[in-house]
């Protein structure tokens, strides 16, 4: 491992020691199992009194230099990578978790987040209280006696919204609770949660981790005690990360500066863009001095990522007619790609919540989620204005640019009338 210091050589410098062909990048393990020595190193491995790997359920060399690759760039502790991103966030919370505890979560969540604290955990008398983001001087009174865990995003999934990290990690500490951050949205290179407090930090690797929308994969970092209960529960339960996506996380990470720069580049330019733009109600990205916690954002995240949203004129109706009238822009389920994505929450990550759920965190009919891809940011700004155009009439903002355009769709598709 590499003793720089700076982000960038850590994550590329960081890697397993060389095998016995003296490979320049580590070789895939595809294997289930590892071959022990003799009767007496089995047993001792499974005694736990060596460490090593003999089942890639447990640990794998790939397993474990995508994790701690991870470890070292969020500066924590300890880790345990998972299958999938929703696999780390259940297993961060059910690991340390009893029946008749109850978690403080702010309201803006994922929406399988919301699945599990809403239908999953009621079944394993586990309660949960919402908490809004703009009304942080409740949260304290919010807390119950048996409270144990806070759970956030910060930025918030779709909502951009952020939450002072600094001062959750003193209210935590405050009431000796677990303090759990999804940083999937900011990555270790934007901010790092644990040095304000976090006890655990969550991960969907799938997303800017792997950067290229190639693969699944998670992971839960951070205090060595509550990370060794989480791999006692991944171990017994089976969401293990497989050594092929481990060796493609791990890679990734050594270009996760140089595209975390791009998409956050690009994500301003599009942003700036948009901002004051006639057919939007609002533009939200954390470092436009118009979002609301514009100098937090600046405290806690060297840059303001990668995801931009937007409020379009003319609701739902208008929104698919946007997304239809798009040409470069990918419709997909997923985010932090190398191209850039648009997405309908409301209808989409966000569509198994009710209307009144959505709304309490600004998910509104008209909002479309724009994760900025690597690109140029020109064709991008070219195609989102182009949907905007085709779809303006829809949006029962301009009732005379509405009619003139109404007039000149007929008269292309009928001659004689102009």
């Amino acid at each position: 491992m590499s003793d720089s210091k700076h982000f960038e050589t850590q994550a590329i410098r960081s890697q397993s020691d060389n095998g016995l062909q003296r490979e320049h990048a580590a070789p895939i393990y595809m294997t289930s199992s590892f071959v022990f020595e003799d009767a007496e190193h089995a047993r001792a491995m499974f005694a736990d009194e060596i460490q090593g790997n003999f089942y890639s359920r447990f640990s794998n060399p790939n397993l474990n230099e995508c994790i701690e690759k991870l470890i070292l760039l969020e500066g924590v502790e300890d880790g345990v990578a998972t299958a999938t991103g929703m696999s780390a966030m259940f297993s961060s919370m059910a690991a340390l978790l009893e029946n008749g505890n109850h978690v403080l979560a702010s309201r803006s969540l994922f929406g399988s987040t919301h699945q599990i604290l809403t239908q999953l955990f009621p079944k394993w008398g586990i309660t949960h209280t919402y908490a809004d983001i703009d009304k942080t001087e409740e949260w304290e009174s919010l807390i119950q006696p048996n409270t144990k865990m806070i759970f956030v995003e910060t930025p918030s999934n779709p909502g951009l919204d952020l939450l002072d990290l600094e001062w959750l990690g003193e209210l935590a500490r405050k009431y000796e609770l677990i303090l759990n951050v999804d940083n999937c949205f900011a990555t270790p290179y934007l901010q790092q949660p644990a040095k304000y407090g976090a006890d655990l930090v969550c991960h969907s690797a799938t997303k800017f981790i792997d950067g290229q929308g190639r693969t699944l994969g998670g992971a839960i970092v951070g205090r060595k005690d509550l990370v060794e209960k989480v791999r006692f529960f991944a171990r017994h339960t089976g969401p293990a990360l497989s050594p092929f996506n481990a060796w493609v996380l791990s890679k990734s990470m050594e270009t996760l500066v140089v595209r975390m720069d791009k998409h956050c580049e690009n994500a301003l330019q599009i942003a700036g863009y948009l901002e004051g733009h006639e057919e939007l109600n609002s533009v939200k990205y954390p470092f436009l001095k118009s979002h609301p916690n514009y100098e937090l954002a600046k405290k806690q995240m060297r840059q303001g990522g990668g995801l931009i949203t937007f409020d379009l004129k003319g609701g739902i109706e208008r929104s698919k007619q946007f997304l239809d009238n798009l040409k470069m822009l990918s419709l997909t389920a997923n985010l932090g790609d190398t191209r850039t994505i648009a997405t309908h929450p409301a209808t989409t990550t966000h569509s198994k919540l009710s209307e009144e759920e959505r709304l309490k965190v600004g998910i509104t009919p008209g909002l479309i989620r724009i994760s900025a891809g690597l690109e140029n940011v020109n064709d991008i700004l070219e195609d989102i204005q182009n949907a905007l155009t085709k779809s303006i009439l829809y949006s029962g903002s301009d009732e005379i640019k509405r009619t003139n355009l109404i007039k000149d769709k007929a008269s292309i598709e009928n001659p004689e009338l102009s």
